[in-house]
């Protein structure tokens, strides 16, 4: 079985790196060619720090097509789309796409199994949990879900002793936690830029939780997916991390205050700040209510500060706690 990995990214060659301990065929494709053969040469990634890299790259999308099996999706979720374009141009005998991208795509607002469905005929499998590239590449014990078509056949090629899959029928709710858990992250690492207080940190998630749940009932995710490692699992884990960029970059917004200059500096993704656009848009337009959400997109895009955000936050309306 042939798996192509299509971003050399932390999480691409990391997941690349994990299949090969499962005796797996892996090849991943990069889009700088300068980078992949630094990589191919040095075994060696700067996303990465000393992990030896055990998996060949290519910058040849034919090459790339003509090994590939089973696609695994590993780019940044804007960048889909446009890949896709260059994969169409080419013959290929893909027969299942698995998805490990965090995110909603913000001109069309679309989910990745949205996007994958107007490229391929093919079945889909979407994994997510808290599952941070630089502890799965050290082989830190690591649990996630794993939902889709063909499930059960990726959980036992996937699984080993220190990455655990487990299953589920809940493709929406899986894409859905795992992208506004970034939108999350961030309004978590604005409250770190603030003080970090443990009691609103506390408050902070249990309402973000509240707040994902709303978003993905809409579309008819289930609420338990939202309990489970795609949801609360990798809610604790974005928010909290060191290693998150998500929460990184709300920590830099509150110093900063410029999000260009940010963005000049990181050689990351943030996926949250891509998200929160799609998610904002969206719920005005549908009539869901999205208070952390809006401000952390007032905070990102319109320079609102971030104490005007949290105390208006605190004085909304008084409510029961759940009504879903």
């Amino acid at each position: 079985m042939n798996f192509g990995i299509l971003g050399a990214g932390s999480w691409g060659i990391a997941f690349g790196n994990l299949l090969r301990d499962n005796s797996q065929n892996v090849l991943i494709w990069g889009r700088r060619k300068e980078y992949v053969n630094e990589v191919n040469q040095t075994k060696r990634t700067p996303y990465l720090k000393n992990i030896r890299v055990n998996v060949p790259l290519t910058h040849d999308l034919n090459e790339f097509l003509n090994f590939t099996d089973i696609l695994v999706i590993a780019v940044p979720v804007q960048f889909i789309r446009e890949v896709f374009e260059k994969i169409k141009q080419f013959e290929h005998k893909i027969f299942l796409i698995l998805n490990l991208s965090k995110g909603i795509e913000i001109k069309t607002q679309k989910r990745v199994s949205e996007i994958v469905s107007e490229f391929f005929n093919v079945p889909y499998s979407v994994l997510s949990g808290p599952s941070h590239a630089e502890e799965v590449a050290s082989k830190i014990p690591t649990a996630v879900t794993l939902a889709g078509e063909h499930y059960e056949f990726l959980q036992k090629i996937i699984s080993n002793d220190y990455f655990r899959v487990y299953i589920s029928n809940d493709v929406v709710g899986v894409e859905i936690a795992g992208a506004l858990k970034n939108v999350m992250a961030i309004a978590a690492g604005i409250l770190d830029g603030l003080g970090g207080w443990d009691n609103s940190k506390a408050a902070l998630m249990t309402r973000a939780l509240y707040e994902m749940i709303k978003f993905g009932q809409y579309f008819g995710a289930k609420k338990e997916t939202f309990f489970g490692l795609a949801g609360v699992g990798d809610l604790m884990v974005t928010c909290n991390s060191k290693h998150s960029r998500n929460r990184k970059l709300g920590e830099l917004i509150v110093k900063e205050k410029d999000l260009s200059k940010i963005l000049t500096n990181s050689k990351m993704v943030a996926e949250g700040m891509y998200t929160v656009k799609a998610v904002v848009d969206f719920s005005k337009k549908v009539g869901i209510e999205m208070p952390i959400s809006n401000e952390v997109y007032e905070i990102l895009y319109n320079g609102k500060d971030p104490k005007l955000s949290m105390l208006e936050l605190m004085n909304r309306p008084l409510k029961n706690e759940w009504y879903i």
